[in-house]
């Protein structure tokens, strides 16, 4: 007999049993006819083992079919459908002229090598309808994805109850609004059912009566026909081209997990199928068929690099589909949540071989999150041989004992430098830290850390977590930050966050303390200042719900909360209202100021003009009397006789009463020119914020930042101008720094020029306390007629330091 077919078939008593189709060769006998049977096991009598004689079975069954085909080789090999299909190719046997019979079942003829164009055309004829294109869109970040849109791939494996497979990152962990288009172009909504916690697939589903002119059947699963060298075609919509059917074969069974990157989402604890048939972007989720039409395996994901091919295999799908069609089946009422049990022990493992690991002392290298089953109990480098007993050499048998066990424990034999101990764990239920709601506040989505977001960062899960900084964090704090601390109350929940906010009012600065998985052992600091101008709604819970693939909202802050009830901030936290009723008898000093600029545009007579315009103007009419009315300067004589020195001196002396310390480094340097000590009370640093739901009317950045002057200023009202390229549009956030106080208030813009080049912001001077008032004054501004051509200038602002600066020129 060949040689290791006893592995495969035993001889007993002149008896040799065949419980599958098997392919039997007899080197001994080359030119002897060859017969493969399937046989439901029906023995194949040899009467004489010691004779080099075969006997046929005298009588086949009826559903028996023999076929010649040429004997090729006097060398076979044994290959069964549910064995490890190697084959090779003999040479050309003399005898070639003699006849070899040969019978194929149903379950033998597995798509491969043997396979015609006739198979493959047959087998894509039915597979091409069943496949999918899928169009998402993200409409929040969560987890590991961003907001965003984009094509995909999915295939039907339930026709009566509308079920389409496609990979995780496709059904993605948060709100999606799918659709699907089929082969004629019908589209149809499609919604998420099911994704897995972390292994890349995930179910959509749709109304199967909603397609109503296409042809079509369901892909069987099969996830027991991959082998190597097995030859497939990969379906999908490959680089957005609807249908690309790309060839390949099937290379190694037991790849890692792919590695996509370290801060999002990555396949673990599993084995995945290559294959050389480099396919791209737009695939994801496209089945991987055989001759036979059937999935062999789901593709996920490529190497950009090469033509290599990443395939899950489907083993754990089969079992999800099936719990799922069983919930669904229980349901009277249509869709209903669905769940399947998932177990986890919150550790990474690694496959190596026996070898490496015995030159390591069978130490391999394995992971594990802080706060789970494991932490404490195993540590890296420890070595998984039995679970309840069972050796453990594969991913799925593990993964099949966790499934089974939630919430129960399970005895782990463990090997750690070559000494055996056993521990027991609690199999935790995985969805249980896979979040399925997040808090959204001003823009901002922040939802307990998941498994897979806390296996990348080191971080416990269930800790408050930043997927989008949104409006309410800004530039701030980043993208996937921790946040420990909020008002000075530690944050170890949402719940606790969302306590904090309940007692805040509107524009209420808070500190926040957070954290990064860059630089996971240092806090850093941000003042977060709360939606005061309601650009957006109250601070909602969304929740998922399977039944129905949407998100519903409800309101995370109780009713009588501050947020809720205050409407605008308090004298305190800045500028509550600078706003003139309709019926008040006069006109307040914003009105007066506003109507005083107006009069002094129609007139020719702009407030403050952009360095550029000035320049322009100046060059095109340098003889017009008027163009000195095109730049409003402040009050300086660079040639200012020896009173005016006094007084400046006085006014130093004045403010170094008032702030001590802070402007005696600062504002009486001994190399501040005078134009500086004077400008310097009237200057302000403005940092502008604009909502995302407010950028219109060419507004194309969410942030600017500039310096103003101080026109007006009094016990009850200031008002700063200021050029539009620092204040774009009126629904902004501004925030005010002073050059000669050191203090932040926020400010409010009131009017918005629309033709010149100048806005005017408005404050509320008993924000600056009783010092801060009485060091900031405004400037005077030059009438018209004073000023003259190629006068002498000093152009003053602050610099990113915040240290006021000057440059001469004439204008």
């Amino acid at each position: 007999m060949g040689t290791g077919t006893f592995s495969l078939f035993t001889l007993t008593n002149n008896t040799l049993s065949v419980p599958l189709p098997i392919l039997l060769a007899f080197p001994d006998f080359p030119h002897m006819p060859l017969c493969i049977y399937t046989h439901n096991h029906t023995p194949i009598h040899h009467p004489n083992p010691s004779s080099k004689t075969l006997t046929r079975p005298p009588i086949l069954p009826p559903l028996l079919q023999c076929n010649p085909f040429p004997l090729k080789s006097s060398s076979f090999s044994v290959r069964a459908s549910k064995g490890d299909s190697r084959e090779r190719s003999p040479s050309v046997n003399a005898m070639a002229e003699e006849k070899a019979w040969v019978e194929i079942g149903a379950e033998f003829k597995e798509g491969g090598g043997g396979a015609t164009a006739e198979d493959w055309r047959n087998a894509l004829g039915k597979v091409v309808p069943a496949v999918v294109v899928i169009r998402t869109t993200t409409c929040r970040a969560f987890d590991t994805e961003s907001a965003g849109s984009g094509y995909a791939t999915g295939f039907v494996v339930d026709k009566k109850r509308g079920i389409i497979l496609t990979n995780r990152h496709v059904v993605k962990p948060g709100p999606v609004v799918a659709e699907a288009m089929f082969l004629n172009r019908e589209e149809i909504p499609v919604y998420p059912v099911y994704r897995d916690p972390v292994h890349d697939f995930g179910f959509f589903r749709y109304d199967p009566g909603s397609i109503q002119f296409l042809s079509y059947e369901e892909i069987p699963l099969a996830p027991e026909a991959a082998s190597v060298g097995l030859e497939i075609r990969v379906v999908g919509n490959d680089s957005g081209e609807k249908v690309s059917i790309l060839a390949g074969t099937l290379a190694r069974l037991d790849r890692d997990a792919p590695y996509y990157k370290k801060n999002g989402y990555n396949d673990f604890n599993t084995f995945y199928i290559q294959a050389a048939s480099g396919t791209k972007g737009g695939s994801s989720g496209s089945p991987v068929v055989d001759s036979l039409g059937r999935a062999v395996a789901l593709n996920a994901g490529s190497k950009t690099s090469s033509s290599s091919a990443f395939f899950l295999p489907l083993e754990r799908v089969v079992r999800a589909l099936k719990l799922l069609r069983m919930g669904i089946d229980s349901c009277t009422d249509g869709w209903g949540a669905v769940y399947i049990p998932r177990g986890t022990l919150q550790v990474t493992l690694l496959h190596k071989g026996f070898e490496e690991t015995r030159r390591l002392g069978l130490r391999i290298e394995t992971e594990q999150v802080p706060g789970g089953p494991a932490h404490h109990l195993l540590q890296p480098g420890d070595v998984l041989v039995r679970v309840n007993g069972d050796v453990i050499t594969q991913f799925l048998k593990m993964e099949t004992l966790l499934d089974d066990s939630v919430d129960r424990k399970i005895e782990l034999q463990i090997a750690r430098g070559g000494t055996p101990f056993t521990v027991d764990l609690t199999v935790q239920d995985l969805h249980s830290i896979t979040p399925d709601s997040f808090l959204e506040v001003s823009g901002a989505v922040i939802h307990p850390l998941s498994y897979q977001q806390a296996r990348n960062f080191r971080f416990r899960c269930g800790l408050v977590y930043v997927a989008e900084p949104g409006y309410l964090l800004r530039a701030k704090v980043p993208r996937l930050s921790i946040i420990k601390k909020f008002g000075g109350v530690e944050i170890s929940r949402l719940e606790d966050l969302v306590s904090v906010l309940s007692k805040l009012t509107r524009g209420a600065r808070v500190p926040l303390e957070y954290i990064t998985y860059k630089d996971r052992h240092r806090s850093k600091s941000a003042l977060v200042t709360i939606d005061r101008h309601e650009w957006y709604g109250p601070p909602l819970i969304y929740t998922r719900n399977d039944s129905t693939g949407l998100w519903t909202g409800k309101p995370a802050l109780p009713p009588d909360s501050p947020l809720l009830s205050s409407s605008m901030v308090s004298v305190e936290q800045g500028l509550e209202n600078d706003r003139v009723p309709p019926d008040a008898g006069e006109a307040s000093p914003i009105e007066h100021m506003c109507q005083n600029f107006n009069q002094e545009s129609a007139d020719g007579v702009t407030s403050v003009e952009s360095s550029f315009e000035g320049v322009a103007e100046l060059q095109n009419s340098r003889d017009n009397s008027d163009v000195g009315a095109t730049k409003d300067q402040i009050e300086e004589d660079s040639s200012a006789d020896s009173p005016t020195e006094e007084k400046m001196e006085d006014l130093t002396s004045s403010e170094n009463t008032s702030l001590g310390d802070y402007q005696g480094s600062a504002a009486v340097a001994t190399n501040a020119s005078v134009a500086e000590r004077v400008i310097e009370p009237a200057l302000v640093m403005l940092e502008v914020h604009i909502p995302p739901s407010c950028m219109h009317d060419g507004v194309h950045s969410q942030h600017s930042s500039g310096t103003g002057v101080i026109v007006y200023h009094s016990s009850d009202l200031g008002l700063i101008v200021v050029d539009k390229a620092t204040v774009v549009i009126s629904a902004s956030d501004v925030m005010l720094s002073f050059a000669a106080f050191p203090i932040e208030i926020p400010g409010e813009v009131v009017f918005l020029h629309p033709v010149h080049n100048y806005a005017l912001v408005a404050y509320d001077p008993s924000a600056l306390g009783a010092d801060g008032a009485s060091v900031v004054r405004a400037a005077k501004l030059l009438p018209a007629q004073n000023k003259k051509l190629l006068q002498v200038a000093t152009l003053c602002s602050i610099t990113s330091g915040e240290c006021p600066g000057t440059d001469k020129g004439r204008y």
